[in-house]
């Protein structure tokens, strides 16, 4: 990568954390090239002290596995100021812990009707059907972001037993509610959309709900483990679902 043509701040590329402008409307501060809970909770630090800091001219922030979207209005906020800013934030979230988690349990039928690459997810991995629930079940997944699709979260990291290229031929539409994974990674979808990922199983959770208040379930951060349910025990959660009231239990305690 050179650094010909950007300003003298946004030099040295290969020291992380570094800053890297995007147009004139937004800038990416990058924190590594990998996936990681420290490095995401860097990110998720950040994020937290941008909105803090009231910062003119910022409109909105997203953060992603290893980095952080700014957006900014440059009649307002230049590129230079914004650096200072960023950097001065980064140094103020180093000593910061990373706060407590939200820890949400997620019902699953798994198989088919709905998990229809179950039985080849166990193929591939070499795995009897149960095992492949047993270790999808029995991690606690994190949040790195939510995104592709409102309300979407990315969960890693998943099994190493469990990991599998994604599928040669995507399908051209997946239900939502759908429980996901390829690579090293996991998700359920909000919606239905295309997608090359297996499919595990069906969860009646709703991650996006524009109606309410706050319409996104899941936030950056929260921890996920998966609980198989049988259909009774689905077909129960969906319709309580479908009348507001939520299917993922939350961990008060």
């Amino acid at each position: 990568m050179t650094t010909r043509g950007l300003p003298a701040h946004a030099a040295g590329l290969d020291a992380y954390p570094r800053i890297l402008p995007l147009a004139d409307t937004a800038a990416s501060v990058e924190f590594a090239d990998v996936i990681d809970p420290a490095i995401n909770a860097r990110v998720a630090a950040l994020d937290i002290a941008v909105s803090a800091s009231e910062l003119p001219g910022i409109v909105e922030t997203t953060p992603t596995y290893r980095s952080l979207l700014i957006c900014y209005d440059p009649a307002v906020l230049n590129f230079a100021s914004l650096v200072g800013a960023v950097r001065k934030l980064i140094r103020e979230t180093l000593a910061v812990p990373e706060m407590s988690a939200r820890r949400w349990t997620v019902p699953v039928l798994y198989g088919p009707p709905h998990g229809e690459d179950l039985a080849e997810v166990a193929r591939h991995c070499g795995l009897h059907r149960d095992e492949v629930i047993a270790a999808h079940t029995g991690v606690e997944f994190r949040v790195y972001l939510v995104g592709f699709a409102p309300g979407v979260p990315v969960l890693g990291r998943l099994p190493v037993s469990l990991h599998m290229p994604r599928r040669t031929r995507p399908r051209p539409s997946v239900a939502a509610g759908s429980v996901l994974i390829a690579g090293a990674q996991a998700s359920l979808l909000s919606n239905a959309m295309p997608s090359g990922w297996h499919i595990l199983g069906r969860t009646p959770v709703r991650a996006f709900q524009p109606e309410a208040d706050d319409p996104f379930l899941f936030r950056p951060g929260d921890r996920v483990r998966f609980r198989a349910i049988d259909r009774v025990a689905f077909d129960d959660l969906a319709e309580a679902a479908a009348r507001g009231r939520p299917a993922a239990l939350l961990d008060t305690a």
